[in-house]
């Protein structure tokens, strides 16, 4: 079931007994959680109307016991569990015992008053176990996937017409590759831009080097990109940042080398027809990272990017055992990339 037709009913006051959320996209996650809250418990009744619980540490019995426990001064409650390994293949770590028959006894004659909803970290469930079956027969089973490329610039396009701005030519690619497409992030760094803007105007890539927080592997993201478009000058600020903040020259070279690994999968899957979903997928990466790496690696063809993987090497030996010094070596080794474009 699609977890916006879900909000939509439940805005209409449409509610089932129980939903239960899993997938990569935590932030999606937690703002349905959140919208749910807002629109079925009133903000004077919160306190009493939600009950949270970890099912690594408690019992899905006491959960169930909570939901059918009359609400005290509240019309109905909502209570979260998360954590619920149960629902997937996975292994409980815990030292908990579950007893799923009580759960299934439960959602053959639920109370109208509670509403459960079971949080999953992982992306999948196991569709062989009986008690996901029937939950998913309730259409109450809510997948949070990963937004596409397309969909990651739209959810960031509208955000910010929310909060008054727009982007200029370039500039709204620069602060996903920057945030990595992580949703939570760009969240943050819409309501920072918003803030500096004063609620309205224009972001320019230069606000969004200026403003932006970025880790040491989105800056190495960043650099590959800058060298791929021959923007030296740029590549080599985005270095010069990456050694001020102490990063080892040696992780630097680790980090391009993973995106240069990572161009060679894509270039490799793309050949054989997969769409970036598929390679997202197959990967274990954000759909906005496979299209950016796809793009990278239209300049080089495999033998290059091969080639490339074994200089990397190479230089990572040669760093280490002290046969070149590590910054002339990065210095060089980017310099080498601008003629080893196909």
């Amino acid at each position: 079931m699609d977890y916006r037709k879900v909000a939509k009913d439940i805005g209409a006051g449409n509610t089932l007994p129980i939903y239960l959320c899993y997938g990569p996209e935590k932030y999606l996650m937690q703002q349905f959680i959140e919208f749910m809250t807002t629109k079925l418990i009133e903000p004077e009744h919160r306190e009493f109307a939600i009950s949270k619980f970890d099912l690594s540490e408690t019992s899905i019995d006491t959960v169930i016991e909570d939901a059918e426990t009359l609400p005290f001064m509240v019309p109905r409650k909502i209570v979260i569990a998360k954590n619920a390994t149960f629902f997937t293949g996975a292994r409980d770590q815990s030292k908990v015992d579950h007893n799923l028959d009580k759960l299934t006894s439960y959602l053959k004659s639920p109370v109208d008053y509670s509403i459960i909803v079971f949080i999953v970290d992982a992306d999948k469930l196991d569709e062989r176990k009986t008690i996901v079956k029937t939950i998913k027969t309730m259409d109450a089973a809510l997948p949070f996937l990963s937004l596409s490329a397309e969909g990651v610039q739209d959810w960031v396009l509208k955000g910010a017409a929310k909060a008054g701005f727009s982007f200029e030519n370039g500039a709204l690619d620069q602060l996903i590759l920057c945030t990595g497409g992580n949703l939570q992030a760009l969240a943050a760094e819409i309501e920072k831009l918003s803030l500096y803007l004063g609620g309205s105007g224009v972001v320019t890539m230069d606000l969004v080097d200026e403003l932006v927080v970025r880790s040491a592997e989105q800056n190495v993201f960043l650099l590959v990109e800058e060298v791929v478009k021959l923007r030296l000058e740029r590549a080599f600020m985005l270095l010069e940042q990456l050694l001020k903040q102490k990063e080892e020259p040696i992780k630097i070279m680790m980090l391009i080398a993973r995106q240069f690994r990572i161009m060679l999968q894509v270039k490799e899957l793309s050949k054989q027809s997969y769409s970036q979903s598929q390679i997202a997928s197959q990967l274990g990466l954000h759909p906005f990272a496979v299209k950016v790496a796809e793009g990278q690696a239209r300049a080089f063809d495999i033998e290059s990017l091969s080639r490339i993987i074994g200089d990397i090497a190479d230089l990572d030996y040669q760093m280490k055992t002290g046969a070149i010094e590590k910054v002339l070596g990065l210095e060089m080794f980017l310099l080498s990339l601008t003629q080893t474009k196909a």
